[in-house]
């Protein structure tokens, strides 16, 4: 059973469609997913995350990190090599990719680095004022806030 009808959920929710999207996403992709290159996500800090990417035998110039649609793309094409080597043994995968990582609401892509073969890409998540908690004063029932009334002391 790999076709589920979102339409429900459609209907009874309201700004939930990222959610669905999401399921019905994973849920028609085929198993295999790809390995190369291998990466790493690991979280640096309270809403700061960093992916880690090994990219050996590629130059900065040959990497490219984009953020589109919600979604961070990297890609690696190699430059042609003008020498024609002669391999004993190549162990090296230096072959093109394409990696793709959904991005979660209000997270932004604050840098990348590449250093000793691998590709550091820092994510920070900014949650705006507004979506963030706050406290709603609740009025009486005629309009009115209420109203503190201050005793007035005597000071001898």
């Amino acid at each position: 059973m790999r076709n589920l009808d979102f339409a429900p959920l459609y209907r009874a929710t309201v700004g939930f469609d990222r959610i669905a999207d999401l399921m019905d996403r994973v849920l028609t992709s085929d198993g295999t997913q790809p390995t190369y290159p291998p990466y790493n996500i690991e979280k640096t800090a309270e809403d700061a995350y960093r992916i880690s990417i090994a990219v050996a035998g590629f130059t900065p110039e040959e990497l490219g990190v984009e953020v589109r649609d919600g979604s961070l793309l990297v890609t690696a094409r190699k430059a042609q090599d003008e020498t024609e080597r002669s391999y004993l043994h190549r162990g090296i995968a230096t072959r093109a990719f394409e990696r793709r990582f959904a991005l979660a609401d209000h997270v932004r892509v604050a840098g990348a680095v590449h250093e000793h073969g691998m590709l550091h890409i820092d994510l920070v998540r900014e949650v705006p004022e507004a979506m963030k908690p706050r406290r709603i004063e609740i009025a009486h029932a005629n309009g009115a806030t209420p109203v503190l009334e201050a005793k007035a002391e005597t000071v001898n």
